[in-house]
């Protein structure tokens, strides 16, 4: 695991790594709260969060090496056309630059990344979730899962990422391909996506499981579940 806040369950992991434990004592304690609000179009800085130039990274020592031969991308679940893509499949569908902010619930944020990916939006035109899809799991390769409803993963900038400034998305921060929700926290944003899975009812993830918020909305501080 590497960068942000995505943590791994792959076997041999403890669970009392020394990250985890540390990040669910946070959550107990409510660290890092301000108890100020702040709207997007009021201020682009969410509470409690400062500024960094580069891209701090979290290191517990598992970083997957998924080479492009080996990636593939699963949609599963509630969809009307699964897909498995290899990475020249992925790479064939129709892909986009976009520059966003990213904000992280250790407090950082980072202004003006330029991504390149394909758009989920373009993903949801091909894959048709059915009606009763309501929320994704997303999958890695390291056995982290993150949850979302689906109406925060089709937001209009939301992306499967392969490239970051110009360059391939390093292997420390999810690549070959990750997924990017920027008006989430980042822990919601899975690093080393293998599978996004449609369902018709909400399930938590890793973190959602230790404390954190289910939502994550950095404009409210949804730091965590007690603020649920």
């Amino acid at each position: 695991m590497a960068d942000d806040e995505t943590a791994p369950t792959a076997p041999g992991l403890p669970e009392d790594s020394k990250l985890t434990t540390t990040k669910q004592r946070w959550a107990r304690e409510g660290r890092f709260l301000t108890g100020r609000v702040t709207r997007p179009d009021s201020d682009r800085l969410p509470p409690g969060q400062h500024l960094v130039r580069d891209w701090p990274v979290l290191d517990l020592g598992l970083q997957p090496a998924i080479s492009r031969v080996q990636w593939r991308l699963d949609v599963t679940g509630l969809v009307e056309h699964p897909v498995s893509w290899s990475w020249q499949e992925f790479l064939d569908q129709k892909q986009t630059k976009l520059v966003t902010d990213m904000h992280c619930v250790t407090t950082w944020s980072r202004y003006d990344n330029g991504w390149e990916g394909m758009l989920v939006r373009d993903l949801l035109d091909i894959v048709m979730p059915k009606p009763e899809a309501s929320h994704v799991m997303m999958h890695s390769y390291d056995g982290y899962t993150t949850n979302v409803a689906l109406e925060d993963f089709g937001a209009e900038d939301a992306l499967l990422v392969h490239s970051w400034e110009g360059a391939p998305l390093a292997r420390e921060h999810g690549g070959p391909v990750r997924v990017l929700i920027p008006h989430l926290y980042l822990w919601k944003s899975a690093k080393w996506v293998r599978q996004i899975e449609f369902m018709a009812a909400d399930k938590r993830g890793f973190w959602e499981e230790r404390g954190y918020h289910n939502h994550a909305d950095p404009w409210t501080e949804e730091r965590y579940s007690d603020d649920e």
